[in-house]
């Protein structure tokens, strides 16, 4: 049986039992999910360019490298990290090499770095647009989910 359920774009995904071992999510008809980042390099005011990232998928204890890219001078990839069918509802991380980023950049950074790698891990539930912006600084982040 199908029900479904919005979110807060009211944009339907539907639940269904799949096998008997529990609720999988699927995009609604026409809808395709991706993943998309952003890093703003808030202490020199501009986007990160050149920041090396990672993209995992985590399961349980284990983390399996899906992705290994970089920002383009825009500070965003050039291509979602996840999208259609290779983003599946479940808990992944994203791994932004800020302290090569600075460095790069002639910042003096102590030893060891401050921040060298952020780890920002989300929790992706059903087909949406997920967009993970990363405002950095030497010393400090935010991130949060974008549109």
């Amino acid at each position: 049986m199908e029900r479904p359920v919005f979110s807060c774009r009211q944009s339907a995904t539907f639940l269904t039992k799949e096998d008997g071992a529990g609720t999988h999510a699927r995009a609604a008809p026409g809808k395709m999910g991706k993943l998309t980042t952003h890093v703003l390099d808030t202490s020199h005011g501009c986007p990160g360019a050149g920041i090396a990232l990672a993209l995992y998928r985590v399961d349980g204890r284990r983390r399996s490298l899906l992705r290994e890219l970089a920002t383009n001078a825009d500070g965003r990839c050039d291509e979602p990290l996840l999208q259609g069918e290779s983003l599946v509802a479940g808990v992944y991380e994203l791994h932004f090499h800020v302290a090569d980023y600075y460095r790069r950049r002639g910042v003096a950074l102590p030893e060891p770095a401050f921040l060298d790698v952020v780890v920002v891990r989300v929790g992706l539930s059903d087909q949406g647009h997920y967009h993970v912006p990363l405002l950095v600084s030497p010393y400090g982040y935010s991130t949060y989910r974008g549109s």
